[in-house]
């Protein structure tokens, strides 16, 4: 392919934007192929409830299961895939808002009470795409551990091909979970169903990038929008990103700019629309570091504003994102006087927090320990 994976990460080496990596470059390297076969690859068309998991099509690509520590370059290398990828029914989605959608399609023909409700689950999800792009695949919930073999032999059957990205190898998924032995046919699956690829590298390439760069600019002038700018492209290698929409319970929310696991708002995207905790929770999921520009000294009488605010670095804090923001003021001054000036202490108190190279080094998605909440 003449921009597959492959060239598009030596791109961003040659740029500068990446360090060379050889557990990268391998990786990548099996994308590229992968990304060749997908090319090649047609699957079986939309059929009839029937003849869905028995119709035979043609070789199905196998797929591959990434894992490695924290900053590796995983999400990024899955990302250069699926953008490049010449395959028109694909889908990426972080595996967490993947689940709760798959719950919702079990509950509803359940409802319906059509049947068996994972195996028709399975085909809605297969029906819209043949090609699943899982980031940060991790169970710790039991509901999802005890239907994920049956979903998946169900996925497989109707040659669904799977790219994940995961901090586990697979035989670490659920470890020490509630009645494991019913989640290891799924470790079989995987293992027998996807490539299994550790992503060595020692270099925490993400908390390499933060430490020791300004993430809290103040006042929000010309001056903190240009250190903006330079941050994105220190972060990005890019100098604008893509808008894109995050679909969550067939919902869209907006993201103005995206780009190597990177997004970037206003603090008017994300305050002054009517979103909610599970609006924020899908963002916090689907990157893993945010950039907002302009927040606002908050007067009383934008109590609305203030609570989403609260809201969403509440759920950022949690979930380990990372935050690099502008603001007319230090986190103590934005809030002062109003109904949640009370709750605003403890989200000023985290916005300095989440500077600090203890917060850094958090994993995304690693849940902080009571203590420290």
């Amino acid at each position: 392919m003449d921009n597959g994976p492959m060239q598009r990460y030596r791109t961003l080496v040659d740029e500068g934007c990446l360090k060379p990596d050889p557990a990268q470059y391998l990786a990548a390297e099996k994308l590229e192929l992968l990304a060749n076969r997908m090319a090649q690859y047609e699957p079986p068309k939309k059929t009839d409830l029937f003849s869905f998991f028995t119709r035979k099509g043609g070789e199905v690509p196998e797929g591959l299961y990434m894992y490695g520590g924290v900053g590796r370059g995983k999400t990024m290398l899955m990302d250069l895939f699926f953008e490049t990828v010449p395959f028109d029914a694909k889908r990426r989605i972080h595996f967490h808002e993947f689940m709760a959608g798959v719950h919702d399609l079990i509950a509803h023909f359940r409802k319906a009470d059509d049947g068996d409700p994972i195996p028709l689950a399975a085909k809605e999800i297969a029906d819209e795409a043949r090609l699943l792009c899982l980031d940060e695949l991790q169970v710790t919930d039991i509901a999802d551990a005890m239907i994920l073999g049956r979903l998946f032999a169900s996925l497989f059957d109707a040659h669904t091909v799977v790219v994940a990205t995961s901090n586990a190898h697979p035989s670490e998924l659920y470890e020490n979970g509630l009645n494991r032995p019913l989640f290891e046919p799924f470790i079989a699956l995987i293992e027998d169903r996807l490539e299994v690829l550790q992503l060595e590298s020692q270099t925490d390439y993400r908390l390499e990038k933060l430490q020791g760069t300004q993430l809290y600019f103040s006042p929000a002038d010309k001056k903190a929008a240009k250190a903006m700018d330079e941050v994105w492209e220190l972060l990005t290698g890019t100098a604008e990103g893509l808008p894109v929409a995050i679909e969550f319970k067939k919902r869209k929310i907006k993201v103005p700019q995206t780009a190597m696991g990177v997004a970037r708002f206003s603090f008017a995207d994300l305050c002054e629309k009517p979103l909610g905790p599970n609006d924020y929770l899908a963002l916090a999921h689907a990157y893993h570091t945010f950039m907002i520009d302009r927040i606002p000294v908050l007067r009383p009488e934008r109590r609305n504003e203030a609570r989403r605010f609260i809201t969403l670095i509440d759920t950022l804090y949690d979930n380990g994102a990372k935050l690099i923001a502008s603001a007319e003021a230090e986190p103590h001054e934005l809030y002062k006087e109003g109904d949640v000036a009370k709750a605003f202490e403890r989200t000023a108190s985290r916005l300095i927090e989440m500077r600090s190279e203890g917060y850094l080094g958090r994993a995304h998605g690693e849940a902080v320990s009571e203590d420290a909440a």
